[in-house]
């Protein structure tokens, strides 16, 4: 028998005073009532009942037992009513995996108008320039660029993100400019490593190629990137929503204006439920009503 079902019937017991009164209560039979009660003295080999052709009464064990059973069926009552409110309206913690980047320069903005909308969310958002597992580190949702490999997760595709390949005006002054993407083949070129150094960069206009780039460093972080930059170490292909202000302050500059870039694509990840969470419907349409 179920414990806690065993529970609720011995507690409807003592309330009502007997097993018949019980019985019409829970809306079952008086064996029943008292089969359940007496698979509660067996399981925890004491008498909780003393039982006389008038009254029933609770032994000493009894009433410790009854005062435990209605604290916890008051907190089992307490979950399912939470659960219930919980799937009925957006509330509870959000946790959110982004990059580094994408969460500093673009997210943040987006985010104050989220938690203004839903005071009753709370948004747990890590910043990493890596890939989360969801399921084993609990995050309920993630920014990803590029094109996912095959897994279990839903991906709603978001808008592609621009970027740049720019250097600071010392690197040029000391290397010299390129002129054309196959210049970059003789500059120290500073790559991003997000799963492995991205050591080809992709232009779309006027023709779509592929250049090969090679350099001293590689790193997994944009700002981190962004900084050797500014620094003179090298040429770096960055997002345009970190570059631009650097670009028009002077502090970089802004290589093959004739050309585009492969936009990074970016998409909103999360594990499949048939019945999301109100939280999770919640962030999922505001990011996509944002975003895409």
């Amino acid at each position: 028998m179920d414990r806690l079902t065993s529970m609720e019937v011995f507690v409807a017991v003592v309330d009502r005073g007997s097993f018949t009164a019980a019985a019409e209560v829970i809306g079952t039979s008086t064996t029943s009532i008292t089969n359940h009660v007496q698979t509660l003295e067996r399981r925890l080999g004491t008498r909780l009942l003393n039982r006389t052709t008038r009254r029933l009464s609770l032994t000493e064990i009894g009433r410790a037992f009854y005062e435990q059973c209605v604290d916890i069926l008051g907190r089992v009552d307490a979950a399912e009513v939470g659960a219930r409110e919980m799937h009925a309206s957006p509330r509870g913690r959000l946790k959110v995996s982004a990059p580094l980047a994408l969460g500093s320069y673009l997210l943040f903005p987006a985010l104050a108008d989220f938690l203004k909308a839903y005071p009753e969310i709370e948004v747990q958002l890590i910043l990493n320039d890596r890939v989360v597992d969801l399921t084993d580190e609990g995050f309920d949702v993630a920014f990803r660029f590029g094109n996912l490999s095959d897994s279990n997760l839903v991906a709603r595709p978001l808008r592609n993100l621009g970027r740049v390949v720019c250097a600071a005006p010392d690197y040029l002054a000391l290397h010299g400019t390129p002129e054309t993407p196959e210049d970059l083949t003789s500059h120290n070129c500073l790559a991003f490593h997000y799963v492995q150094p991205e050591r080809e960069w992709h232009f779309s206009h006027p023709s779509p190629t592929t250049i090969p780039v090679s350099g001293q460093l590689s790193v997994n972080n944009v700002q981190a990137l962004l900084a050797a930059c500014l620094n003179g170490i090298g040429i770096a292909m960055l997002p345009d929503y970190v570059a631009a202000e650097y670009i028009d302050a002077g502090r970089l500059v802004s290589l093959f204006a004739d050309q585009s870039f492969t936009r990074a694509p970016l998409q909103l990840v999360y594990l499949p439920d048939r019945q999301m969470t109100p939280k999770l419907r919640s962030f999922v349409n505001f990011v996509l009503e944002r975003f895409a």
